[in-house]
């Protein structure tokens, strides 16, 4: 059940990111021919005044055909017919909406959500960053090392990013801003009043705030955190950090949706997991899908503002077709990369 419900929600996201190209493409006038929610064989099928809605076979997606979106039509109001500012708001939309999504669905998960504020309340006992030279309780911590800081979580998550043992911490002291150059703050061993010894900064930080107007904050700022996560991935794999065998795509991530909603204990916990899952889902679709490669909308933008550029300096136009070729190539690599990962997938789950 877990799995087609994974597999529901991730052509949730598809069609929800061609929503945004039809709904704009029709607000600029372009003919949409055909507006489709999923892939294959027909199943329903209703013909507009200009545009075709179809039901589709197979739930994983969707599509939105635009009247010579590659460049091969006369028709006045085809998408290449259109000023190239109101182009790039229609390819940008999918990705717009996706990230709209992510709120929404932080938005309702956001009352269950351990958001605890980055704002020291105390310290462990014998912890040595207590003091007027270091951290006080009613610090609010601003930035580590130049990462801006959400929530608590973040704290432990950048000072382990940054790789040392000393850091530059940005705090709000009574109102005033300050910054800890180079302040030495690392993990040590602390012993708990049961007896338990464990490793940790050794700090304590607030609860979140209540209401509806902080979790429009929150899941605003989780929204941007996730943004910073796709960031902080794309970087780890072009830095080396991580390998490309380690990239999950639909199946592993279905398969890891599925093992997770398995282990929860209650019906809620399930509906908080996917929810938080799909939410991060949504967004790194909205940031993949603007990155300035071949065949992805970031691509098309690219390639837009460059031919826009060349032809102001030049007078000349560009014939569309040559555009089409780069695509059509991206659009071949970026397949190759799916089967991979979709490989790599199966053969993980085969493994385990």
């Amino acid at each position: 059940m877990y799995i087609i419900l994974a597999i529901l929600a991730f052509g949730i996201l598809i069609a929800v990111h061609e929503l945004g190209h039809f709904l704009t493409a029709k607000l600029f006038g372009v003919r949409v021919n055909e507006f489709a929610l999923g892939m294959g064989p027909k199943l329903l099928k209703k013909q507009g005044k200009e545009t075709l809605y179809s039901l589709r076979a197979f739930p994983i997606g969707g599509f939105c055909a635009m009247e010579g979106e590659d460049g091969d039509s006369v028709d006045p109001r085809a998408f290449h017919s259109r000023p190239a500012w109101q182009r790039a708001i229609i390819l940008c939309a999918g990705a717009a909406m996706n990230f709209l999504l992510g709120f929404v669905l932080v938005l309702c998960i956001s009352p269950d959500a351990n958001f605890a504020e980055p704002v020291l309340t105390g310290f462990m006992p014998d912890c040595p960053y207590e003091g007027t030279d270091g951290l006080l309780a009613g610090d609010r911590i601003l930035r580590i090392d130049g990462h801006r800081i959400f929530f608590a979580s973040n704290v432990s998550e950048y000072l382990a990013r940054s790789g040392g043992d000393t850091h530059d911490i940005t705090l709000l002291r009574d109102g005033t801003r300050l910054t800890l150059e180079d302040y030495p703050l690392t993990q040590r061993d602390y012993t708990l009043e049961s007896g338990e010894t464990v490793t940790r900064y050794g700090l304590y930080f607030s609860p979140r705030d209540f209401g509806f107007g902080a979790d429009l904050r929150y899941s605003w700022y989780a929204c941007l955190d996730f943004v910073r996560i796709v960031w902080n991935s794309l970087g780890d794999l072009f830095r080396g950090a991580v390998g490309i065998r380690e990239m999950s795509g639909a199946v592993g991530i279905v398969d890891y949706v599925n093992q997770t909603a398995q282990a929860a204990q209650s019906t809620e916990e399930v509906a908080f997991d996917f929810g938080y899952i799909f939410a991060l889902i949504a967004v790194n679709l909205a940031v993949v899908n603007l990155l300035p490669l071949p065949a992805l909308d970031g691509g098309r933008v690219f390639l837009l503002l460059v031919t826009a550029l060349i032809q102001r300096l030049t007078r000349r136009q560009i014939d569309p077709k040559y555009e089409g070729y780069i695509h059509t190539a991206g659009f071949v690599l970026l397949m190759g990369l799916m089967v991979f990962i979709l490989f790599n997938d199966v053969v993980k789950i085969f493994a385990r």
